[in-house]
């Protein structure tokens, strides 16, 4: 082969290796966490699509940088845990830079400044800080607005209470349960101009800097393609062409709703694709996580009533730790504390979190009632089974288990219900079911009494069905 053969042959392998690289690099998708109920900065507009300052500005810095990114929408305090559990890559939802998250995260350069108000009931009397006085403040789980209202508890003396979202601790005030809340002024202005019934009593205190944030050490070259992409935006005037329009939008045009989307069939018709994706999600993990909670329950249900020692003592076990663990603390443990303590990036899928930890809290509980069941089987039919040569499993499986499952069907139906509801708990580490469904609307359009009301229809519904089939079972059954 020729010596330029050759150098034109290296040069192919050159370019391929390098469009190799590149195309690898660009293969990259960092998931990226945001808030649900953070207006104007992130919401769920009608039909299901996130919008919002913070949504738009990485959405222009992406395509400005080639990032290639998954946004997932939960909680502000689940998206910092999961952030700090290498469960996602980074968190833009109007974060705080503050000197103590800084110990945890590396922050971009600020994006946005805002200052913190206090807003009450607009018929309330309260008008400053000193009115507080005994009185409870609503406040957001992990904010910069409850860290500044926390330094100043002691000298005004109030009561604090958090949330997890805006639109709970926005309702808190509204009912007169809480005095005030403390909100970020951007966010507190464009709520009250669009249907929020509160206002705000004081100037803006404490400004801070809002930054997008990745676990310290960690996506260093997304945070500087984020800070040179920010730039960029800043320069060519397509950042100030997204503040204003969400600050100076009206509603209608950004969330699409309308007057008469806001009548009970009106909210029911507009969002009824969003509503049937979270009962769909609802149903999913309810089903699939009772398929295997019956198997784990009757697996410890059989240990539970077996001969010995070692059987009963790991049944019991099993059982009093799952059904003594809180359902949220099981599900955080699950899907965050075991990741962390694992390390070496190991993530778990929400949807495969959820469903262990419903298979684990519900398994346990079908675990005891599975065992009474089968001690409820009166020892002679064991006895019999036995003194007529049957091995114990055999007994087990064809005299024993048929009379204690008879008698445990209605309770299987029973925590398929108690299953069901326990699904809108899972909404803290971001599985969109049914309750989280309903937020996210009301964090769109405020309807929070009406799309309350029809999310508690629609589970009424189907455990009424329930019902009817647990008590046509226990007919058929006596």
């Amino acid at each position: 082969m020729r010596k330029w053969q050759v150098a034109v042959v290296m040069l192919l392998a050159a370019l391929g290796s390098w469009f190799a690289v590149g195309t690898q690099a660009q293969a990259k998708t960092y998931t990226i966490a945001t808030d649900t109920t953070f207006a104007p900065f992130e919401f769920q507009a009608k039909g299901g699509k996130y919008k919002g300052i913070d949504i738009d500005i990485l959405k222009a810095i992406a395509k400005k940088e080639n990032i290639n990114y998954k946004l997932k929408a939960i909680s502000f305090g689940a998206a910092v845990q999961q952030l700090s559990a290498n469960q996602v890559d980074g968190v833009i939802a109007g974060m705080n830079i503050t000197a103590e998250r800084k110990k945890t995260f590396d922050f971009s350069n600020a994006y946005y400044t805002s200052g913190v108000v206090m807003a009450v009931a607009k018929d309330s009397k309260v008008k400053n800080f000193k009115q507080l006085k005994g009185k409870t403040v609503a406040l957001k789980t992990g904010t910069a607005d409850a860290a500044y209202a926390k330094s100043i508890q002691s000298k005004y003396g109030f009561k604090i209470k958090y949330f997890n979202d805006s639109n709970n601790m926005y309702n808190d005030v509204k009912v007169g349960n809480s005095a005030a809340c403390f909100e970020d002024y951007p966010v507190m202005s464009y709520g009250i101009k669009n249907g929020i019934q509160l206002k705000i009593v004081t100037k803006q205190y404490a400004a801070g800097d809002y930054g997008f944030a990745v676990k310290k050490g960690k996506n260093a070259e997304l945070l500087k393609k984020f800070n040179a992409g920010l730039k960029a935006i800043k320069a060519d005037g397509t950042y100030k062409k997204i503040v204003n329009k969400y600050l100076n939008s009206s509603e209608s045009s950004l969330t699409g709703e309308t007057a008469s989307s806001r009548t009970f069939i009106g909210l029911f018709t507009q969002n009824l694709d969003t509503i049937g994706s979270g009962l769909w999600m609802t149903l999913e993990l309810t089903v699939i996580s009772i398929i295997l909670a019956t198997i784990l329950g009757l697996i410890l249900g059989v240990l539970g009533v077996m001969p010995g020692k070692v059987g009963p003592a790991i049944s019991s076990t099993i059982i009093y730790i799952f059904r003594g663990m809180p359902l949220m603390v099981l599900a955080f443990f699950i899907y965050i504390g075991f990741p962390d303590l694992i390390g070496h990036g190991f993530k778990i899928p929400a949807f495969i979190a959820g469903m262990i930890t419903l298979m684990l809290n519900e398994g346990a509980y079908t675990g005891a009632f599975v065992k009474g069941g089968f001690a409820a089987v009166d020892d002679g039919q064991m006895e019999a089974a036995r003194s007529l040569g049957l091995p114990y499993w055999t007994a087990m499986r064809k005299v024993i288990m048929p009379q204690g499952i008879r008698i445990m069907i209605p309770s299987f139906i029973n925590q398929f219900i108690i299953t069901l509801k326990d699904t809108s708990i899972l909404s803290v580490i971001g599985i969109v079911e049914l309750t989280q469904t309903g937020t996210l609307i009301i964090a769109r359009n405020f309807e929070g009494f009406k799309i309350w009301l029809m999310i508690a229809i629609i589970y009424l519904v189907i455990i009424t069905l329930l019902t009817w089939l647990s008590n046509w079972v226990q007919r058929r059954i006596n």
